[in-house]
């Protein structure tokens, strides 16, 4: 099915003619980085929109595009893509961009992956910028907020060259989904990044045509029949406006016509495709949750189909929740701790919650709810809803 597969998958960054419905964003970013392209200082930048809109695409794009004009002019600029919701603390953002800038400029220095805290990282990274002579660095942090110390990281790159930690420019590409983002951030902060701000909006549904239509490529000849890459993209807009969501679904498709020995990728493989992509996203996401954190999840889900009701008081929850621990082999955690847990997945957005207006002698009451499709959550956690 496929001819060049890398197409369709994340982090893959196109060249210029690929990158479909962001050209204000483009020259947003060109502009921030320009002076830095002929030896001056780069200028920070806020992006914000939801996810599958081009920031970490554009952000990425621009920065290499910055560093190849750089070199044509004489100038050393290298830049750094860090991801928060992997490097989640300073002191794991801090060592990644100390690797990535080592694995740049000087690939057999030895950089200990534990036992050392953020500032030493930083030494190393201002010490190979000074010893390499780089003009500029950019450092490129996408899903700042999930980021755990976002406000130190911020103030230690935006004053590193002020402060004489280092000669070289440091420049600033801060992404978060959440448009409220930079009312999180500290008036120290806030002032010492003296950014510019910029907004990412959704793809519509022609612009999500293109974009697949330019990955078409990814397949061999003639095996995307006709109706696939409309529907992915009609599909895509109703729902997100997400090109990351439907380039994973297109990719999907493919794997899933190929398991069927299909000679075709057709409209039939879709919504499975959909299934499949949502399966796994949500896997993803909670791939670092302990146990328990998954034992109610699988107890909401089950109850969301066996009730066939979408609102759950805790009460209701915790007693499922003690039949998956049972059938897990494991002991059940107490009341308190799994309402502290149920908060903390409503705060992360994979439940809800909200209080009741209560009724009579009920009084008022917090019930619980799925934002995802229980049948995804059971499938994506390898769960059954027979409980």
């Amino acid at each position: 099915m496929f001819a060049r597969e890398e197409l369709l998958r994340v982090g893959y960054v196109p060249d210029r003619d690929r990158i479909i419905g962001r050209d204000d964003e483009i020259r947003a970013v060109g502009k921030a980085l320009g002076p830095a392209v002929r030896g001056g200082p780069p200028r920070n930048l806020l992006l914000y929109g939801k996810t599958g809109t081009g920031k970490s695409l554009v952000s990425k794009h621009m920065a290499r595009e910055a560093g190849g004009r750089a070199s044509d002019n004489g100038v050393d600029l290298i830049y750094q893509y860090v991801d928060c919701s992997n490097d989640d603390t300073e002191t794991r953002a801090a060592r990644e961009l100390a690797l990535g800038v080592r694995d740049t400029l000087d690939p057999d220095l030895s950089i200990p992956r534990k036992g050392i805290g953020a500032a030493e990282y930083f030494r190393h990274v201002w010490d190979l910028l000074d010893d390499h002579e780089v003009r500029s660095l950019i450092v490129i942090l996408d899903e700042i907020d999930k980021l755990d110390g976002d406000d130190d990281i911020l103030m230690t790159l935006s004053r590193a060259e002020e402060s004489g930690k280092t000669d070289s420019y440091v420049g600033i590409i801060a992404i978060s989904n959440k448009i409220q983002y930079r009312e999180s951030i500290g008036e120290r902060v806030d002032s010492s990044l003296q950014d510019r701000e910029f907004v990412f909006h959704p793809y519509d549904a022609t612009q999500l045509r293109q974009i697949l239509e330019n990955r078409r490529d990814a397949f061999q000849p003639d095996v995307l029949s006709a109706d696939v890459i409309p529907k992915v993209a009609a599909l895509a807009a109703r729902e997100h406006g997400d090109a990351r969501k439907a380039i994973d679904i297109l990719r999907y498709a493919g794997a899933i016509a190929e398991e069927s020995d299909s000679t075709q990728v057709l409209e039939q493989h879709i919504d499975h495709a959909m299934e499949r992509a949502e399966a796994d996203r949500f896997a993803e996401l909670i791939s670092g949750s302990t146990p328990h954190v998954k034992y109610i999840l699988v107890a909401l889900a089950s109850l969301t189909i066996r009730r066939d009701e979408e609102e759950f008081a805790k009460q209701d929850i915790y007693s499922t929740y003690k039949q998956v621990c049972a059938n897990e082999g494991s002991d059940p955690i107490s009341w308190d701790r799994v309402s502290r847990l149920l908060k903390e997945q409503s705060f992360l957005g994979i439940t809800e919650s909200r209080h009741t207006g209560g009724g009579y002698e009920k009084g008022s009451y917090r019930v619980h709810s799925l934002n995802r499709d229980p049948e995804i959550v059971l499938k994506a956690l390898d769960s059954r809803s027979d409980l």
